[in-house]
């Protein structure tokens, strides 16, 4: 759940004795993961790798194995054309653009099928004794699939998340993995199938989230979300202007919306980016027309499970008070 030391069980379980890989998707999380490492430990030590999904995958897996054989000029995070038809799976331009550069959707594909994924996973028991994965959820396509390769290396692994803060994709890559998220069963049973043993109750309670947002959250989302705390704290629907205006003037409480946050001029940051953020006291969230409609309505279930799913992780960053603004009572100050 939202706030129940995921990555903290990362950090705190770090051992003097053992080596570490530690890798994330999203460069915010791993900002979060260093500033983590350094509260406890005051640096990151050399026991410790800390590094982006594709940094690893990249500088890892693939340039050890093929960097001479098959030479490259970095990703292309674009990813391949829509209608790009001419080369089949054995074919070197199926995962390289015509500058060289590779489709980062196609690499996890390119390492398993050319049978890089045995030599990672030699290299990863050769200079590690742990591997941690922060924000399991966001690992989709060819991605997932290679993760799951990984879990037959001869290392400890820990894979923390929270299947409902599922907000973004590593990557896609046609019907690949396409329903992975649809069904929280069966998306477990993709890791127990693995061999990866799943625990849905050591970290079920948020140690962020007041008693009065996590209620409000099963309520207007439906996600199972309790507290370990007894904090007082309220939710509150910002009805009037000036209101408003005094909040987006409050540098202390950060203002949460759905896209665009830099446009309007106060402490901000977009629902989904907000992941992995857990030193907000009080948050204002922006709902947009859309998703104002839903609340009015009752009805916060019925938006798409992407847009849900990041309000689900705005409303969870809160450690207080929660504040739900209407997107028009701050469009004054959009710029541009």
């Amino acid at each position: 759940m939202a706030g129940s030391g995921k990555t903290t069980s990362i950090v705190e379980g770090i051992d003097a004795a053992k080596r570490y890989l530690i890798f994330t998707y999203t460069d915010e999380n791993l900002h979060n993961l260093r500033r983590k490492v350094i509260q406890r430990l005051g640096h990151v030590p050399a026991n410790v790798a800390l590094m982006t999904y594709f940094s690893f995958l990249h500088s890892f897996c693939f340039r050890p194995a093929m960097g001479l054989r098959m030479p490259t000029a970095g990703l292309n995070f674009a990813g391949p054309p829509l209608d790009e038809r001419r080369f089949n799976q054995t074919q070197d331009r199926f995962y390289l653009d015509g500058g060289r550069r590779l489709y980062y959707n196609r690499l996890a594909k390119l390492v398993l099928s050319r049978g890089m994924d045995r030599d990672a996973r030699e290299r990863i028991e050769k200079y590690f004794d742990v591997i941690c994965v922060d924000e399991v959820q966001d690992f989709a396509g060819n991605d997932f699939n290679f993760l799951v390769s990984l879990c037959d290396a001869n290392v400890s692994m820990l894979l923390v998340g929270d299947y409902f803060q599922h907000t973004y994709d590593t990557s896609r890559d046609g019907s690949v993995n396409a329903n992975l998220h649809a069904n929280f069963r069966t998306y477990v049973k993709r890791f127990t199938d693995a061999g990866v043993e799943v625990d849905t109750t050591s970290l079920a309670k948020s140690r962020r989230c007041s008693p009065a947002v996590c209620l409000f959250i099963r309520e207007s989302l439906g996600v199972d979300i309790n507290s370990h705390s007894d904090r007082a704290a309220q939710v509150v629907l910002v009805k009037n202007q000036a209101d408003a205006d005094a909040l987006h003037a409050r540098d202390d409480v950060v203002k949460l919306f759905y896209q665009k946050h830099a446009k309007y001029g106060c402490t901000s940051q977009n629902w989904g980016a907000s992941k992995g953020e857990d030193h907000y006291d009080e948050v204002c969230v922006v709902l947009n027309e859309t998703t104002l409609s839903h609340y009015k309505k009752n009805d916060l279930r019925g938006l798409p499970p992407g847009t849900r799913n990041k309000l689900y992780v705005a409303f969870s960053r809160s450690r207080g008070n929660l504040y739900l603004v209407p997107h028009k009572m701050f469009e004054q100050y959009k710029r541009g």
